[in-house]
Order: C-alpha cells, then sequence, then structure tokens
C-alpha cells in the first residue's frame, strides 16, 4: 500500500505544530545539535518538520539538509528561516521527499531522525527502505541517531487516558489568532 501522500492530508498539522506542547517543550534539540557539531560534516534531518531542530542546527555553524514528505511543514519551516541571519539560511537547504525513497546525490557525516517520524512506518518493509535510503547517504563512518519510544502496553490496551498521560495542555492561540485545544 502507497501511503506517500498520507501525510500531507494532515497539512493542518504543520499551522498547529509548534504550539502543541510535547512538540514544543522538547529537551532533544541540544543533544541533536551537539551530535550535529561533533559529526564534522554535513548533515541530514529526515522529517525536518517545521525546523524545530533543523534551525539550531544550522545556528550552530552545521551544513544541513531537511527533507520532509510535507509541503504545508517545509512551507513553515521556509517562513521561519527567512527570519534567520543570511548566514544561518545559506546553511540550509530543504527537499521535500518520502523517506523510504529519495535521492539526494549527497552523502552525509550524520542523518538524524529526531521526534519519531521512523514510526510512522508501520511495515517492515517501509522502515527497511528508509534505512537503505539512509545507508545510501552515509559516508562510511557516517551515523545514524534516531528517536522512537517504547509505547504503553497499558495505553494501547486502553486502559490509560490519553488526558492522564499527557497532562493538562493550555489553550493556543495561531498567527492567524485562532484559538485552538487540542482533542482529547
Amino acid at each position: 500500500m502507497d501511503t506517500s501522500g498520507v501525510y500531507d492530508e494532515y497539512s493542518f498539522v504543520a499551522e498547529f505544530y509548534d504550539f502543541v506542547v510535547p512538540y514544543r517543550e522538547r529537551q532533544d534539540v541540544g543533544f541533536f545539535v551537539e551530535m550535529a557539531r561533533e559529526a564534522a560534516g554535513p548533515v541530514l534531518e529526515i522529517g525536518c518538520g517545521t525546523g524545530r531542530v533543523l534551525i539550531p542546527t544550522a545556528r550552530a555553524g552545521v551544513e544541513i539538509i531537511g527533507l520532509d514528505p510535507s509541503s504545508k511543514m517545509l512551507g513553515a519551516c521556509r517562513e521561519k528561516l527567512a527570519l534567520e541571519p543570511d548566514e544561518v539560511q545559506s546553511r540550509v537547504k530543504l527537499a521535500k521527499g518520502d523517506i523510504r525513497r529519495f535521492d539526494l546525490n549527497k552523502r552525509f557525516h550524520l542523518v538524524i531522525i529526531p521526534f519519531r517520524p521512523f514510526q510512522h512506518l508501520l511495515s517492515v518493509e517501509d522502515q527497511m527502505r528508509c534505512l537503505a535510503c539512509v545507508h545510501k547517504h552515509l559516508i562510511d563512518a557516517g551515523q545514524l541517531v534516531f528517536d522512537v519510544f517504547n509505547p504503553s502496553l497499558q495505553h494501547l490496551a486502553g486502559k490509560e487516558d490519553v488526558a492522564d498521560l499527557l497532562g493538562e495542555e493550555p489553550e493556543l492561540w495561531t498567527a492567524a489568532s485562532e484559538r485552538g485545544r487540542r482533542a482529547a
């Protein structure tokens, strides 16, 4: 089953992504920026979204390419990137593409997949395709660093309420001054 266009069906997510507490308050940015500094070469971020990790990496002086399947997420990233100084902008390239099949004609010292895009790949076949693309894009001594989580079996079995796991989430306001809240 080809799901390459499914991500863009949820394009409204790009507008809210930076306001949602679990995304906004993640403490992983510093870790990924430090890994990029240590790589001493170009970095590829798979699932770069709105630039949550990509932009701080470029600010740290690292050349980075961000790959994402969503035009809307890349658009939000471009808008944020346009507010950065020219030297930061010059370190970034963005590419729209499917993480299971991409060819950037470039090899990287480091490939990162922050905040779980790899877990959007539901079949082992899709996961292997992604890893094969990553392997093709890494230099011989390159590294892949990615984030996954161990799901709560209690939650999956329906024994816990999502609100109990995430806590109360405050209202948020979009750029268009529209109020929103995560559905329970």
